[in-house]
């Protein structure tokens, strides 16, 4: 069951205005305390990449937000799953955009970024990947995981059809591609399994020269 969220106790007029699903470096617009609020999203998803979920208590989650249990409960939120949610969510989102900002330009580009990128995803973004998947196969948070990963679907999907025209590809084959790499290179980063990780890339090199439009021969 998903976590039961009530925004009337201190930061409806706040926190309901950011939306977590826009560009999460354009922050030009948030007021003083909405600043405040996503600083401390940043620190406490910090907190349980390096506690652990089990270790990040209040108490942690205010020591790595430099103020006190009081002042980030009683003026920013409502609970500790208040901050799991939205820290999780909203972390887990800049992985992503990093993760596609990287993303081949061109035919040319694609080989290079499926073998470069798993091992960049491990040293950038493993801790995080670990701490996101404490926090969704809890039963607690598991409906929350359901909503954040609907998302991730719609978000790989429009990088897609982004990505069609520039690498020659379908949308519907780049989008598939797409799922099995970033499984792929989450599955490294959190537990960098070299073996398995090689199968994959072969496999997905050895489909995407099959699918890519023969380079005419040099006369």
């Amino acid at each position: 069951m998903g976590v039961a969220r009530n925004y009337n106790k201190h930061i409806s007029n706040d926190v309901s205005t950011i939306d977590f699903s826009a560009d999460l470096t354009d922050e030009e617009n948030l007021s003083p305390k909405q600043r405040k609020i996503l600083y401390y999203l940043d620190r406490c998803f910090d907190c349980v990449c390096d506690l652990g979920l089990e270790h990040a208590g209040s108490g942690a989650l205010a020591r790595y937000c430099g103020t006190s249990s009081a002042n980030l409960f009683n003026n920013y939120f409502n609970d500790k799953d208040e901050i799991i949610v939205h820290c999780c969510a909203r972390c887990m989102q800049k992985v992503e955009d990093d993760f596609m900002s990287r993303a081949p330009q061109n035919p040319s580009e694609i080989e290079n970024y499926i073998m470069t990128m798993p091992y960049i995803t491990a040293e950038l973004h493993g801790k995080k990947y670990r701490a996101m998947y404490q926090i969704y196969s809890s039963p607690r948070y598991y409906g929350e995981g359901e909503k954040f990963f609907d998302g991730v679907t719609q978000r790989y999907t429009e990088y897609a059809r982004q990505l069609a025209p520039k690498l020659g590809l379908p949308m519907e084959t780049i989008q598939g591609l797409i799922f099995i790499f970033v499984r792929a290179c989450v599955h490294y980063a959190m537990f960098e399994n070299e073996e398995y990780l090689k199968s994959q890339q072969a496999i997905l090199i050895g489909m995407i020269h099959s699918m890519l439009p023969k380079q005419p021969q040099p006369a």
